[in-house]
C-alpha cells in the first residue's frame, strides 16, 4: 500500500486527473481518450502510463484502459485515514522539536515560556527523592548543552530543582510564580 504523499503527488497533476476522470466515465484507448479530452496523444499516453504504474488503471491486450475501482478506493482510504502528521503535535512538542537535536539542546531559548518547556524536559532527567551533588548535576546537564551552569541556575530559579550546600534535588513543577524568575 502506498502512502498519501505518493497519491497526492500523482494526482495533483492536471493531465493525470483529466485522464482519471475520463476513465471513471468510460474505458478507452489512449487515442479515444485524447480525442474526448482534446489532448495530445503523447500527453495522454504519459498520464495513463503513470496511472498504470501506480496501479489505479488496468489495460487489456487490445489496449483498452479501465479504472481499477478497488485500487482507487484503496488509494482514497490511504489519503483519508492515515494518522495526522506532525502538525498535530502539542505546542510543547513543537518547542522541543525546534530546540533539540536528539537529546542535545541546540540553543537555550531566549523566551521565558519556551525556556520553561525545555527546563521541564531537563527536570525529568532527575528523579524525585534523590539528591545529586553539584558535580553530578553538571555532568547530567552537560550531556544536553555546554552551558550547564546556566541550565542549573535556570532549573533552580524555576523551582524545578532545589539546592542546599552543593546538593540538589528535584522539586515540583514550575508554577506561574517561577516563570517570572527565569525570564
Amino acid at each position: 500500500m502506498r502512502d498519501s504523499a505518493f497519491y497526492c503527488q500523482l494526482l495533483l497533476h492536471e493531465d493525470r486527473l483529466r485522464v482519471l476522470g475520463a476513465l471513471a466515465m468510460q474505458p478507452g484507448t489512449v487515442r479515444e481518450m485524447a480525442e474526448r479530452l482534446a489532448m495530445e496523444v503523447t500527453v495522454v499516453a504519459r498520464s495513463v502510463g503513470k496511472l498504470v504504474e501506480a496501479g489505479l488503471v488496468r489495460s487489456d491486450p487490445s489496449g483498452c484502459y479501465t479504472l481499477d475501482v478497488a485500487a482507487v478506493q484503496a488509494a482514497k482510504r490511504s489519503l483519508f485515514t492515515q494518522a495526522p502528521a506532525a502538525s498535530a503535535a502539542t505546542p510543547d512538542e513543537k518547542i522541543l522539536r525546534n530546540f533539540l537535536d536528539g537529546d542535545r539542546l541546540t540553543t537555550i531559548p531566549a523566551s521565558a515560556s519556551k525556556r520553561l518547556v525545555i527546563l521541564r524536559w531537563l527536570a525529568e532527567k532527575f528523579e524525585f527523592g534523590v539528591t545529586y551533588p553539584e558535580r553530578t548535576v553538571n555532568e547530567m546537564l552537560r550531556q544536553h548543552h555546554d552551558d550547564y551552569a546556566a541550565l542549573r541556575r535556570y532549573l533552580v530559579d524555576a523551582g524545578l530543582l532545589q539546592r542546599e550546600q552543593g546538593v540538589y534535588w528535584r522539586t515540583g513543577e514550575a508554577g506561574p510564580d517561577n516563570v517570572a524568575q527565569i525570564a
